[in-house]
């Protein structure tokens, strides 16, 4: 068996505790408008050509986005970290793209890395399968779990899909037990109206093992991308959040007792 991956980023300090090694999967179900990893939607990995100055000349060269992995040749790269979970704290996580859509995959890379103690982390959208949610959550210590639009109808405009199975799947990680981050990227115009953020904040005020909230200015810096790979971007005239509201939206959730950290 193989899976996509499309990046490996070493020594992260922003996808779960301590020093971590971050896998990026291939595949997504959402088209999130702002989405900054686009080369991350398709399953397969793909070809592109780019335009790059060799010796002052400019040159086309090929690129291929994603490549294929068995379970022991990921694990032999995750291995090679391992001095550094064990002296932070910290360990693998997994982003995407979402692990989720590549299922069997990870399933069997999670399980080979709870049989070698290795801290496991699962950024995700959370749209799946419940029962196949519930087998991830067996070997999955730390959720990184992403939240769009608490309106349905909202969500599924900005992404593609409704939200009801992504917010009973979280319900469901929080009914036993598991450790759950919060992320939330904060788009002016789309998701920080005070309406939307008040029916975020009492949603999760129901939860009884969330905690922390990482909110995530929306930025520009992948908007390149979509023309690079062809893609529509739908983003233009949409401005990046001030200072002053981003100290806002922090305070708002900082007085109903959740520790919030910024960026990331």
């Amino acid at each position: 068996m193989q899976g996509v991956i499309f990046d490996i980023k070493h020594y992260a300090i922003h996808d779960g505790p301590g020093i971590r090694q971050t896998i990026f999967f291939k595949g997504c179900a959402l088209g999130c408008w702002w989405c900054h990893n686009p080369e991350s939607r398709s399953h397969e990995p793909f070809t592109y050509q780019k335009k790059e100055k060799i010796d002052g000349r400019e040159v086309v060269v090929k690129e291929t986005v994603g490549k294929r992995y068995s379970v022991n040749e990921l694990l032999k790269i995750i291995e090679k970290d391992m001095v550094f979970f064990e002296e932070s704290g910290g360990g693998v996580t997994f982003s995407g793209g979402e692990p989720l859509q590549q299922y069997d995959f990870l399933l069997k890379v999670l399980k080979a890395c709870k049989k070698r103690d290795i801290h496991t982390c699962l950024d995700t959208t959370g749209l799946a399968q419940q029962d196949k949610m519930a087998e991830i959550a067996k070997y999955t210590d730390h959720f990184l779990y992403d939240i769009k639009h608490m309106d349905s109808e909202q969500h599924r405009k900005y992404t593609g899909v409704n939200n009801e199975a992504i917010l009973e799947n979280l319900r469901y990680l929080d009914s036993i037990g598991k450790n759950i981050w919060i992320r939330y990227v904060l788009v002016p115009g789309i998701n920080d109206d005070e309406g939307n953020l008040i029916n975020l904040l009492a949603f999760l005020k129901e939860l009884k093992h969330v905690n922390n909230i990482n909110l995530l200015p929306y930025h520009k810096i992948g908007s390149h991308k979509y023309h690079r790979f062809g893609l529509e971007y739908k983003m233009n005239g949409v401005q990046e959040p001030t200072a002053e509201r981003i100290e806002e939206v922090s305070r708002l959730f900082s007085n109903a007792g959740f520790e919030v950290s910024i960026g990331g």
